[in-house]
């Protein structure tokens, strides 16, 4: 039999065929559209946060005399602003020789993790509240929970809208007992349909509910969740997000700067109440 050439024998001359790179998955970040937000000044001086004393009102007789009360401010929350920023240094021979659309894909690398750097640090806000606090380490999250942390919201006077931010696992819990894996307790027949039909549910009495998997779990499977009104927290934007591009000679390549100045903070925290609860990964 004669040679037969098999393909095998140029496998060293075949070349890669390379698709796009993925980028790191990430979620869409949306806590500074739940917080208030400052974009009136662009210097670096502190935002602070002040309430007044309250005043009492009592009983009088015919005859006394009014007495003055105090009528003093008192600072309650701060926001400093910081710069933050990222580099990717990109060589000439790296930017010639890269089967991929280098500079815009580190360009939109630098915008994904400025925007979910924003994200995690208002998320890292919610165990600051100050109205109340639900729940407790190892405790699973339910509808009554849910419930509480409303009650004690409307208690704190704040007011609406109301957004109830928690870890995908927290809604987990919250899901399961609202649809057939249910075994013990009667459900609301429409919260059923919708969690059957769409598993998640994006408003429950009045309350907007946002899940995530950015929010810490420490190391007992447990993380913070919160329920409060926009003015709870705060993001004071300075400068907003700016790519540079400066050309290095001695290194040969290009710089990519990213940066953003901005503060955040909890701004009224006694509008906001705190919740704790199992995060563990779900097994059934």
């Amino acid at each position: 039999m004669g040679v037969l050439n098999p393909s095998d024998d140029i496998s060293s001359y075949v070349q890669t065929i390379f698709e796009d790179a993925w980028f790191i998955a990430r979620e869409e970040g949306f806590m500074a559209r739940l917080a208030t937000n400052f974009t009136d000044d662009d210097e670096v001086k502190a935002r602070s946060s002040s309430q007044y004393s309250s005043v009492t009102i009592a009983q009088l007789n015919e005859t006394d005399d009014l007495q003055s009360q105090a009528f003093t401010p008192s600072v309650v929350a701060t926001l400093t602003p910081a710069e933050y920023g990222a580099q990717f240094f990109l060589p000439d021979r790296r930017l010639s020789a890269d089967p991929f659309a280098l500079r815009a894909d580190a360009a939109r690398e630098l915008g994904l993790g400025m925007g979910e750097s924003v994200n995690t640090n208002l998320l890292g806000l919610l165990s600051s509240f100050t109205g109340g606090t639900v729940g407790a380490a190892g405790t699973t999250i339910t509808w009554g929970h849910f419930f509480a942390m409303l009650s004690q919201l409307k208690a704190t006077k704040a007011p609406p809208p109301y957004f109830c931010v928690m870890h995908i696992y927290q809604w987990h819990q919250l899901a399961k007992a609202s649809s057939v894996a249910a075994s013990t307790q009667p459900v609301s027949s429409w919260l059923s349909d919708e969690v059957m039909r769409r598993w998640f549910v994006g408003s429950v009495a009045g309350v907007d509910i946002l899940t995530t998997a950015d929010i810490s779990v420490n190391t007992n499977d447990d993380a913070y969740c919160g329920m409060f009104s926009p003015i709870a927290m705060a993001i004071d934007q300075r400068r907003a997000p700016r790519l540079e591009v400066e050309r290095d000679a001695s290194r040969r390549g290009y710089e990519l700067n990213y940066t953003a100045v901005y503060a955040y903070g909890v701004w009224r925290p006694a509008m906001g109440i705190t919740g704790l609860f199992d995060a563990s990964t779900p097994k059934s």
